[in-house]
Formats: structure tokens, C-alpha cells, sequence
């Protein structure tokens, strides 16, 4: 009876059986391809996730800004 921990931990042997598992179904040709694809589309999931960031701290300084204007046009205004 096989264990149930042999693939909880990923050990030596659990290694070995992923990669010959991958080698029957791909074929050693098709992975360097496969390889290539995963590494560009975790270059466009980070250039993506990036750009949001960036988006998102633009937003939050342009209201930062507003408020600051606001404030400022509303001192102003008190003091007329």
C-alpha cells in the first residue's frame, strides 16, 4: 500500500515521478517550448500586475492633490 505522504512533501522521489510523468506526455522536444510560453506569460502577468500598480498609486495621488487643493481653496475662502 502506497503511502499517502509520498507526494505531500515534494521530495527526491516525488520530484523524479513529476518530471518523467511531464517527459511521457510532452516528449523531450516539446518542453523547451512549453517553457518558453510559461516564462512569457509570467512576464506579461508581472508587466500587467505593474502597470496596475502604477495606475493605481497615480489615482491615489491625483485625489491626494484635489483634497489638498480643496482644503486649501476652502482656508482661503474662510479668510474673506
Amino acid at each position: 500500500m502506497v503511502s499517502g505522504t509520498f507526494l505531500a512533501i515534494p521530495g527526491i522521489a516525488s520530484i523524479i515521478l513529476i518530471v518523467v510523468v511531464i517527459l511521457l506526455i510532452f516528449g523531450g522536444k516539446k518542453i523547451p517550448e512549453l517553457m518558453r510560453g510559461l516564462g512569457s506569460g509570467l512576464k506579461e502577468f508581472k508587466d500587467a500586475s505593474g502597470e496596475e500598480e502604477k495606475q493605481e498609486d497615480t489615482t491615489q495621488h491625483q485625489t491626494h492633490q484635489k483634497q489638498q487643493t480643496h482644503q486649501k481653496q476652502h482656508v482661503k475662502d474662510e479668510k474673506q
